[in-house]
């Protein structure tokens, strides 16, 4: 007596595989930063003259700076060439971090997080050299009498984005 009986099938028993998010799903978050430092710097334009500041805290002023070099004013004095040359530097370094973001393995979270605000800030800033041949600070921290330069949230996000870049290194990422 045969007991196999070929016209029974076999139930399909489903795997579960969890779904890894592709890097360039925190494309968002670049987007995020690219609005809200926009709209901080409209705002700042709009409510507040070249050199004007309003303290929020004892120790946090907004102040209206604009800055024609780079972190920390960086080539400011320069005569001019530096704009241009910020601005080349961007796209370069914007695209080589958008190439980077494609090619990341899928679920690489810190990473991916990292390179999306350090694009962020810099195209925010970007915006800034193109628009305005200068990019607007206007956050200013200080302790009485000492004062750190002055920066905006495309400056913050690519500070937190290099932060993270660093963690991601530390942890063998």
């Amino acid at each position: 007596m045969n007991t196999s009986d070929s016209s029974v099938e076999t139930p399909v028993v489903p795997t579960t595989t969890t779904q890894r998010t592709h890097p360039a799903a925190w494309l968002w978050l670049s987007v995020a930063v690219i609005a809200l430092d926009q709209a901080t710097k409209f705002l700042v334009l709009r409510l507040l003259e070249l050199y004007q500041g309003v303290e929020i805290l004892p120790v946090l002023n907004f102040t209206r700076l604009h800055n024609t070099g780079a972190a920390f004013s960086l080539l400011a004095g320069a005569d001019g060439w530096q704009r241009w040359f910020f601005i080349g530097l961007a796209f370069v370094v914007s695209t080589i971090l958008i190439i980077w973001i494609f090619r990341l393995p899928r679920g690489d979270k810190l990473l991916s997080m990292a390179l999306a605000l350090i694009l962020g800030g810099a195209i925010g800033n970007l915006i800034d050299r193109i628009v305005y041949g200068h990019v607007i600070d206007f956050i200013q921290v200080h302790w009485q009498d000492a004062y750190f330069p002055a920066f905006n949230v495309a400056d913050s996000a690519i500070t937190i984005g290099a932060g993270l870049l660093i963690l991601d290194a530390l942890r063998g990422g």
